[in-house]
């Protein structure tokens, strides 16, 4: 089993680093600075880069990596990045060199039309699809289509560590508790976030199980999820028209 090492990048990115041993992948390389920081630092020698979209946080840092070490990039098929040599759709499986690891890869639109997620030895790897507590923005996908990305993510195993790329959690669940107050979960998380951010702490990995529990949008049929949804969108009834409606009002909380 590899070690997975937390890169901070940017105001509030994770970049992920995989280690077993002397080697190392990278997931999502926004930047390339930090990560070969820790290259050097540690006598890595990086043989695979996982990039789960387009955007440039993701994968600005790719070009550099590949200036430094002849990885292999895998990333989306349906996005433009510049260094991918194994195009993924989804429902493929990598394997990661030198990590002794194989990822599942699951589509997942809505963020980016594009957009990927890798799975494997008990982790997700998932861009800005998952927050924790939250969700990523419909920049091209639709409703629809995020949540049944959603959807596949939650039917992972329970214990299963999620990864996501950004430090939102403490904003996320102030979203969630303006939703569902009266989620005893969640306001537990919320005293237990606070508590962390304070100590300046990451909140990063949560579980499948945890999201579930806690992240109103993992619970668009729960009754108090649903009312609340309904009081911005008198005629959002089904789970589809839930998230949307809850989709929209946290763009603009």
């Amino acid at each position: 089993m590899f070690d997975v090492i937390r890169i901070p990048a940017f105001k509030d990115n994770y970049i992920w680093l995989l280690r077993k041993g002397a080697s190392a992948a990278v997931v999502d390389p926004g930047d390339a600075r930090p990560v070969l920081a820790v290259i050097e630092r540690e006598g890595l020698s990086l043989t695979t880069i996982l990039v789960t979209h387009h955007h440039a946080d993701h994968q600005g840092g790719v070009a550099d990596l590949l200036a430094r070490h002849p990885a292999e990039v895998f990333g989306p098929a349906a996005e433009s990045i510049t260094g991918i040599k194994r195009s993924l759709c989804g429902g493929e499986t990598v394997s990661v060199a030198g990590c002794a690891a194989d990822f599942q890869v699951i589509a997942v639109p809505g963020h980016t039309l594009g957009h990927i997620a890798y799975y494997g030895s008990g982790c997700l790897f998932c861009g800005d699809t998952l927050f924790a507590g939250g969700c990523g923005r419909l920049f091209e996908g639709t409703a629809a289509q995020m949540l049944e990305s959603l959807a596949r993510l939650s039917a992972l195993p329970d214990d299963t560590a999620v990864y996501c790329a950004h430090e939102y959690t403490q904003a996320n669940l102030r979203f969630a508790l303006a939703v569902e107050p009266g989620n005893p979960r969640l306001q537990r998380r919320a005293e237990e976030v606070a508590v962390a951010r304070a100590a300046g702490l990451a909140t990063v990995p949560s579980t499948i199980a945890i999201e579930k529990a806690s992240n109103p949008f993992l619970r668009c049929r729960e009754p108090e999820v649903v009312a609340a949804a309904q009081r911005r969108v008198p005629g959002a009834r089904d789970e589809l028209a839930v998230f949307a409606a809850l989709r929209e009002w946290k763009n603009t909380f």
